[in-house]
């Protein structure tokens, strides 16, 4: 497969290409570029090549999951196939792709390059950890959405119902089963993550155990089992704020990188 020219280095004025839509697997050095010492010459190894390098040394010749941006099918993901699977004779290179789809602010796609970013520091100065991972978990991952603050108030109310659901004190009398909630929602992760759906289901198992809990029935093993389902999301639901944990962690690793707002 033949890739286009792009803004990662593939010149279709290169000199050395037999074809102009050839991709690159090893870019000769411009001036100021960055290079090592090659056969070929100085470079740096071609966009394409890095990839394939990476996943074959470290994973082997056939990967089972392979996840990326939509916006990478072609030419990036079509040139890992083109080069890995004719070098280790080895097919499928890959056997299952997760194509995330872009989401878009103010009408164009959120990039770094854009600079329409929104930074999860800064929505967590309004909004809770478990509201901000429900608004994700409401988008499939393959389908592009827009970002949307009346959305993302929205999830906040199913976060903190579903903080309710799992406090509230339940009674002596008949036992709320759960049990149609979480069949439902591993049917729902099954069919290609289906994260919307599998959301959707513990929103109404919170509501069956908020009903059941005033009509003083037993709701303790139900609210365990949401429990069990919310933290597939990463849901904590009795914490707030961003957990300590999380925060010293995330400290960790930035001070691993220059300050830059795009790390933030």
């Amino acid at each position: 497969m033949l890739a286009v020219a792009n803004e990662r280095g593939n010149r279709p004025d290169d000199p050395h290409k037999r074809d102009p839509l050839d991709f690159v697997l090893w870019q000769a050095q411009a001036p100021g570029e960055p290079a090592w010492p090659s056969p070929w010459g100085p470079g740096r190894p071609g966009w394409h090549i890095e990839c394939s390098v990476m996943s074959t040394r470290l994973l082997g010749p056939m990967l089972d999951l392979h996840a990326g941006g939509s916006d990478l099918v072609f030419p990036h993901h079509e040139c890992e196939i083109a080069q890995s699977e004719p070098l280790t004779g080895r097919a499928p290179f890959v056997r299952c792709w997760l194509h995330t789809a872009m989401v878009e602010h103010d009408g164009s796609k959120m990039s770094k390059s854009v600079g329409n970013l929104v930074m999860v520091g800064d929505l967590l100065q309004r909004w809770s950890p478990d509201a901000l991972r429900v608004y994700l978990g409401q988008h499939h991952y393959r389908r592009s959405w827009s970002h949307d603050l009346d959305a993302l108030a929205e999830a906040a109310c199913v976060a903190a119902k579903l903080r309710r659901a799992v406090e509230v004190a339940g009674g002596a009398g008949e036992t709320l089963d759960a049990s149609g909630a979480h069949a439902g929602f591993t049917m729902a992760l099954n069919d290609d993550l289906d994260t919307p759906a599998a959301l959707s289901q513990l929103e109404s198992l919170a509501d069956a155990i908020l009903l059941a809990a005033q009509r003083s029935r037993d709701v303790g093993s139900a609210q365990a089992v949401l429990r069990r389902l919310a933290q597939v999301f990463g849901l904590v639901l009795d914490a707030p704020g961003v957990e300590a944990r999380v925060t010293a962690g995330w400290s960790i690793h930035l001070a691993r990188f220059p300050p830059s707002r795009g790390m933030r």
